[in-house]
């Protein structure tokens, strides 16, 4: 071995020390490569010899079943999960009680004196409340010993606007308009309550999406254009009459009704009217009985109305529903929304007063430019401005429909609250043991900042962010 080798040999393999000794063949000062005697008895081992050697091999996969898996776990129950979706907690019993804390009187809602105070809803209002399902999940109800509200300017200008409409016959027709989490569908719950407590029969619609979206049963009317929703007619008679049961009780017809599942004769209570509803094919014929009786003229003890609906945007444009010729329906040929957008419009009157409140939604809403429009041109002649929004002329997204009920509504856009609401309701706050700060002044004008200038919903994801997860 050479010198070079020799030395390198610590440092650095050499190239011919690389090669394994079976593949090295010296000769001619070249390297060559020759099968070993394990590749030469595998080429020699094949049937077929030397014609085989080319052919492609073919690929076998062994056919094996999957085991089925067996679930440990039970599955829901039909319903189950929309019933835990929508399931509400109104009380914690491990918040504080609030000390001096009272409960709503009637005229508590249209008192000036009260803005920025907290008051507790009242046990029976609570019940009829959640009967007409004017809770919502996304609101934080369940972190507080009992369900109270914040009287806010805005509570106190619509609650007096009902009680002088209740007193002189006269309906009001507002729509409810505001950005994200500004508190509408809480205000829709104050109006209702007041109505509650001034002994007014209350009809609500909780999500309008369910009457627009198809999720629903529906069906044509003889000899009319309109398509009715039997089985949700039904469910809203049957939370009408739950939560409306202490006033209903002391009414009776006035009026004979013919085409009722059984005879209802005169005088007799309101109650037996809409017991005849039990199943969902009579559901219509009973609620048109129904409305019939509560807007009799010239009849001693009949109440005002309040019809209210959550998420407007949703009845005004073309629904999900298909006629039999596969044409999509507009909203306002279903019979209860048109019933509703009747109303709003003041197509119909009630004769003993009430009012008719609609509620945007941002949280899952359509587009509606008629709807937006019309709410723009409203606000503007509400503030004597010069100019008002007209319609964009290149755009075919208009419904007239939609402006024909939006014609002459009044609107009520809700925005933060004040400072001396925001300070009312950090105090409840701290007084329930929920927010471990003190109040000042430093600390209201920070939370007031930090949520947008007093936006309901900032402030509660600025203050208790970690008590709602």
């Amino acid at each position: 071995m050479s010198a070079s080798n020799c030395l390198r040999c610590l440092v650095r393999p050499s190239a011919v020390a690389l090669v394994p000794r079976q593949m090295l063949q010296v000769g001619g000062g070249s390297l060559t490569f020759t099968a070993t005697a394990a590749t030469k008895g595998a080429s020699t081992a094949n049937t077929g010899g030397r014609q085989n050697a080319n052919r492609p091999q073919k690929l076998r996969f062994k056919k094996t079943k999957k085991k089925n898996v067996v679930s440990s776990g039970k599955p829901p129950l039909p319903g189950e999960r929309k019933a835990y979706r929508k399931k509400i907690v109104l009380s914690n019993n491990n918040a504080l009680p609030v000390p001096g804390l009272e409960n709503l009187r009637p005229n508590d809602l249209s008192k000036p004196e009260n803005v920025g105070t907290v008051k507790a809803l009242p046990e029976d209002v609570v019940d009829a409340l959640r009967a007409m399902e004017a809770f919502k999940p996304t609101q934080c109800w369940g972190i507080f010993r009992q369900p109270s509200v914040l009287i806010r300017q805005e509570t106190v200008d619509l609650t007096k606007k009902m009680k002088a409409a209740g007193a002189d016959g006269k309906t009001v027709r507002m729509v409810i308009e505001g950005n994200r989490i500004t508190g509408k569908s809480l205000l829709l719950l104050q109006a209702m309550t007041h109505a509650f407590m001034n002994d007014w029969v209350v009809l609500h619609i909780p999500e309008a999406q369910e009457l627009t979206t198809a999720v629903t049963e529906y069906a044509p009317i003889e000899n009319s254009p309109l398509w009715t929703q039997p089985t949700y007619t039904l469910k809203l008679l049957q939370a009408f009459k739950r939560a409306n049961e202490k006033v209903l009780s002391r009414m009776n017809t006035v009026y004979s009704h013919a085409d009722l599942p059984q005879i209802i004769p005169v005088n007799s209570p309101l109650m037996q009217l809409i017991n005849s509803a039990k199943e969902a094919d009579g559901a219509w014929t009973v609620f048109q009985a129904l409305w019939r009786e509560l807007n009799a003229e010239n009849v001693p003890g009949r109440p005002p109305i309040l019809f209210s609906l959550d998420g407007l945007a949703h009845i005004m444009k073309v629904s999900d529903y298909r006629n039999p010729a596969f044409e999509l329906i507009h909203s306002h040929d279903l019979a209860l929304v048109k019933l509703f957008t009747d109303c709003l419009s003041g197509a119909h009157v009630m004769p003993n007063g009430g009012a008719v409140l609609g509620a945007t939604t941002r949280g899952n809403s359509p587009r509606s430019a008629s709807m937006e429009l019309a709410i723009a041109q409203r606000e503007a002649e509400k503030a004597g401005e010069e100019t008002v929004p007209q319609r964009d002329p290149y755009s075919k997204k208009y419904d007239d429909r939609v402006e024909a009920v939006m014609k002459s509504v009044e609107i009520l856009r809700l925005k933060g609250v004040s400072k001396v609401e925001a300070r009312g309701l950090l105090e409840y706050w701290a007084a329930s043991g929920m927010l471990k700060k003190r109040v000042d002044e430093s600390m209201v004008s920070e939370k007031w900042t930090l949520s947008g200038n007093g936006v309901v919903g900032e402030m509660e994801r600025a203050s208790l962010l970690t008590m709602k997860a």
